[in-house]
C-alpha cells in the first residue's frame, strides 16, 4: 500500500518552498481579476510576490470582512473569478457566508487527508456531514470521491435511519464529526443495530480530546482529524503519525501576531493566516481568526511539509472596556512603537466597580520612564489609562492571547 498520496508530500522543504514562490505571483494576478481582490490589493504588483517575505507584506482578508464585502457585491463579494451560474453548487455557511463549489476532481483538497486517514479506492464511507446548503458535506466527499471511494450521504441527524443504512451497506470508514461518531456507536450498542463494520474515520468540526480518540479506537474505530473551512477547503491534515497536523499542498499557511499580519517566530502561538491556489476561488492571506502554532521538524511518516499544533482557540479577542472597543491590533501598535520590549498581553479586570487594565509586557531592561511611555502609548492608541507591568523575556504565557478579559461574569 502506498504511504502517500503523491510525490508532493515527500518533496524537499527547500524544493517545496521554491515551487510555492515560483507561483505566488500568477495567484495573485490571477485573483486581482476579481474586482474584490483588485480593490483589497490596489497598488500591489503581482511580479514582486515572489517569497513568503514579500507575500508577508500583502494586507490580510479576514474572514469576519468577508459577510459584509457580499452585502455589498453580492453573491461572494468580488472575491470569486467564477461565474455564479458556471459553478457546480452555490453553497452558504452560517454568518451568513456565501461559497461557491467549482467544477473538477477534488475541487477542495480534502483526497489528501482522506488518504492519509487510510481511505482507498473501493471503500464505502459513511459521511456525517451536512450536505444542506453548508458545504461540509461536500468538502470531505469530494476528497472521497477522487480516491474512487463510494459514498453514503448520511448528513446530519436521522441517527437511526443512519445506523440502518450502516448496518445495510456496512461501510468500513466515517466522515464527520467525532460526537456524532460515538452518538451512532452508542446508539447502535442500545438499540442492537450493526455499526461494526467502521475501522477508520476522518474527524472534523469539532474536538477530539485523547479520551474520545482512545474510546473509538478501543470500540474499533481509528480517527484522525483535519482542519479546514468553507473558504480554503482542507487546510491541514493528520497522518498516522498523529504528531500535529501536515499542511496541505495547495496551500501557504503563515501564523502572525493577532490583529496584524507579521509573521511570528516558528513555536509561537498566532493566527493562521492562509493563501490557497485555488483558481475559481482564490484566497489571498485569508485571516481564519484561528489560533495555532507551527511545530519545528517534519512528520516521522515521511511527509515534509509545515506541521501544525490544530486549533488552539480564537484569535478574536476583542473586549469592550469602559464603553470603548480594545483590539488586538491596538496592543500590537503598542508593541511596534516600543522595540524594547517582547509579548504583550492586556489584562482586563475589574475594581471598585470600575473596569481596569494592566498592560503586562516582557522586558529585559525595565523602568520607571519606560513604563511610563508605555503607559502614554497605550493611552494614546486606545484612548484609556491603563498600568503598565513589566515581566521577564519568556515568562508570559505562548498561547497567543493578546488580550485577556478576567472580568468576573454575572
Amino acid at each position: 500500500m502506498p504511504e502517500h498520496y503523491d510525490n508532493l508530500e515527500a518533496r524537499n522543504p527547500t524544493l517545496r518552498e521554491s515551487e510555492e514562490c515560483a507561483v505566488l505571483h500568477g495567484v495573485i494576478a490571477h485573483a486581482m481579476k476579481a474586482p474584490g481582490w483588485a480593490r483589497h490589493l490596489a497598488g500591489i504588483d503581482p511580479k514582486s510576490v515572489t517569497s513568503r517575505a514579500t507575500l508577508a507584506q500583502l494586507p490580510v482578508m479576514r474572514k469576519s470582512d468577508i459577510a459584509a464585502l457580499q452585502k455589498e457585491a453580492p453573491p461572494f463579494g468580488g472575491l470569486a473569478t467564477v461565474v455564479p451560474g458556471k459553478a457546480k453548487r452555490l453553497l452558504m455557511s452560517p454568518g451568513p457566508i456565501f461559497e461557491p463549489e467549482g467544477h473538477g476532481s477534488d475541487w477542495w483538497g480534502a483526497a489528501r487527508a482522506c488518504f492519509a486517514a487510510g481511505l482507498r479506492a473501493g471503500d464505502i464511507v459513511h459521511n456525517s456531514f451536512a450536505y444542506h446548503l453548508t458545504p461540509g458535506g461536500y468538502i470531505l466527499e469530494s476528497g472521497a470521491h477522487a480516491l474512487g471511494c463510494a459514498v453514503i450521504p448520511g448528513g446530519v441527524g436521522n441517527t437511526e435511519q443512519q445506523l440502518d443504512a450502516i448496518g445495510h451497506y456496512k461501510p468500513s470508514a466515517y466522515i464527520g464529526t467525532p460526537d456524532f461518531l460515538k452518538i451512532l456507536l452508542d446508539t447502535a450498542q442500545k438499540t442492537g443495530k450493526d455499526a461494526l463494520s467502521f475501522k477508520r474515520g476522518l474527524v472534523s468540526g469539532a474536538a477530539l480530546p485523547g479520551s474520545l480518540r482512545e474510546e473509538l479506537r478501543g470500540r474499533g474505530v481509528a480517527v484522525l482529524q483535519c482542519y479546514a473551512t468553507a473558504e480554503l477547503g482542507i487546510i491541514a491534515y493528520e497522518s498516522d503519525a498523529m504528531q500535529g497536523m501536515i499542511v496541505n499542498e495547495n496551500v501557504i499557511l503563515e501564523i502572525v501576531r493577532p490583529g496584524t499580519g507579521d509573521p511570528v517566530a516558528e513555536g509561537e502561538v498566532g493566527e493562521v493566516v492562509v493563501t490557497s491556489f485555488n483558481p475559481d476561488y482564490p484566497m489571498i492571506r485569508l485571516a481564519t481568526g484561528d489560533l495555532s502554532a507551527v511545530l519545528p521538524g517534519t512528520s516521522p511518516c515521511g511527509r515534509t511539509n509545515t506541521r501544525i499544533k490544530g486549533w488552539m482557540g480564537r484569535a478574536d479577542q476583542t473586549a469592550k472596556v469602559k464603553g470603548m472597543f480594545v483590539h488586538p491590533r491596538q496592543i500590537a501598535a503598542v508593541a511596534a512603537r516600543h522595540a524594547e520590549l517582547g509579548r504583550l498581553r492586556l489584562v482586563v479586570g475589574r475594581a471598585a466597580e470600575q473596569d481596569t487594565m494592566v498592560l503586562q509586557a516582557e522586558c529585559a531592561a525595565p523602568d520607571e520612564t519606560l513604563a511610563a511611555a508605555v503607559a502614554d502609548t497605550l493611552q494614546s492608541v486606545t484612548k484609556l489609562k491603563g498600568i503598565v507591568a513589566f515581566a521577564a523575556p519568556g515568562s508570559l504565557p505562548n498561547d497567543g492571547k493578546v488580550i485577556a478579559d478576567e472580568r468576573p461574569v454575572g
